[in-house]
């Protein structure tokens, strides 16, 4: 299973891995609330809609991945 914890992924990627299907919920209840609270970054930022967006954790982002994935 593919996590985003240190890697770069698609929404289609991220959801696959969390087992989700409903794009709109999974982008207003989990993807954009985590960009707005710096735990997300967009592979290309100044192109939201990029053919080939990927999305990544930021170093805040990282450090709660690591504190989690040791629990």
């Amino acid at each position: 299973m593919r996590t985003i914890g240190h890697e770069k992924l698609s929404i289609k990627e991220i959801m696959a891995a969390i087992g989700l299907k409903g794009r709109d919920n999974f982008l207003n209840l989990y993807l954009n609330p985590a960009i707005d609270n710096g735990f997300v970054r967009l592979l290309y930022p100044d192109t939201p809609r990029h053919p080939r967006q990927k999305y990544l954790l930021t170093t805040k982002g990282i450090l709660l991945f690591d504190q989690v994935s040791k629990t």
